[in-house]
């Protein structure tokens, strides 16, 4: 039968061809015909992408200007994508949660970071339960089932996929030890056990040996979701304090201005690297993709002389695995700047 894609090949084949193109050509091919459109829009073209191991990982970013844009960043190609602005009534949503799963980024719960330049008022939402989810294929947003409960500041992961959220705070600013989880595919979520402790500051989730572990701000304790999410454990890690980032199945943290790799009980963590020209640097996303670590954005003041907050578009990335790891640049965002508000890893 002859393929309505690719000329004397079967639609089979041609999908396969079509499949090993990089998502960043993704726009380009739609253009072709109608055909080609509807077979890179088709979730099948995802499907082939993991049968032929033709996936990619993405880095999703969302920076505080311009409000409620993300950008998505090929690591391979050094470049970014800009993806259609979402559509939340939210303004300048921040404190949120964000993870990927089955090809499709989520944004979930969360408030406004907005404040009126001639009044100072705050658009006084601090917590929600909506839920959105980003199609990259279909190149569209789609509103989907809240959360059971609202929250900010909380833990979230993607976790055998399905996402997993627990504490944080309410509208009330007050905090909670609510947990849930979220299937995707029935577009619904439902109760998980009530975390063990609930604590007056931010928390934030990671994925460490196939496990959710739940951190609090300032604290050495760590409540992890055991035996498929029956119950939560608490353990006192002592682990060093600061961002964290996940590379290769192992935890660095940057702290004191170094960037250190955690080690298990009875080993001493290890310095990877100086990371003192950051010092200055604030409100940056810090994330593992490859064998590397990311730091995106943030902004820089104000100093000792009370210069002007400077937004910043900067990525500087660090390979942990080279012998001696050092910081390189990577392509500066092109439209977002500023503090980052939700980074995550897109696998498509």
């Amino acid at each position: 039968m002859a393929s309505t894609l690719l000329d004397g090949l079967p639609n089979e084949v041609a999908l396969q061809c079509l499949a090993r193109v990089p998502f960043l050509f993704h726009p380009m091919l739609q253009l072709v015909c109608r055909s080609w459109r509807a077979s890179v829009r088709s979730g099948d073209l995802l499907k082939i992408r993991n049968q032929i191991g033709a996936t990619e990982e993405l880095l999703c970013v969302l920076a505080f200007e311009p409000e409620n844009m993300w950008q998505l960043y090929d690591p391979l190609r050094d470049k970014w994508i800009t993806l259609p602005v979402m559509p939340s009534q939210i303004r300048n949503i921040a404190r949120f949660g964000v993870a990927s799963v089955a090809g499709k980024l989520y944004v979930i719960g969360g408030g406004s970071d907005r404040v009126d330049p001639l009044t100072g008022d705050h658009d006084r939402i601090f917590a929600s339960n909506e839920v959105w989810s980003y199609d990259p294929l279909q190149r569209v947003w789609s509103q989907r089932a809240p959360m059971l409960v609202a929250r900010a500041m909380f833990a979230c992961c993607a976790l055998d996929g399905k996402i997993i959220v627990a504490g944080g705070f309410t509208n009330c600013r007050k905090s909670i030890s609510k947990a849930e989880i979220y299937d995707p595919e029935a577009d619904m979520w439902e109760p998980l056990p009530d975390l063990r402790q609930a604590h007056s500051s931010a928390c934030s989730g990671l994925v460490i040996k196939g496990k959710m572990h739940v951190l609090h701000k300032g604290l050495s304790t760590v409540q992890i979701l055991e035996d498929g999410g029956s119950h939560w454990a608490v353990e006192d890690f002592s682990w060093l304090q600061g961002p964290m980032a996940m590379v290769g199945g192992e935890l660095y943290v940057l702290s004191n201005s170094c960037i250190m790799k955690q080690r298990g009980e009875n080993f001493p963590d290890k310095m990877v690297s100086c990371a003192s020209e950051f010092q200055s640097r604030i409100g940056f996303g810090m994330i593992g993709l490859g064998n590397s670590i990311y730091l995106v954005g943030g902004v820089i003041g104000p100093g000792p002389r009370n210069q002007c907050i400077k937004p910043l578009s900067d990525v500087d990335i660090l390979n942990v695995t080279s012998e001696r790891p050092t910081w390189r640049p990577g392509s500066p965002m092109t439209h977002c700047r500023g503090s980052i508000c939700g980074c995550a890893l897109l696998r498509i």
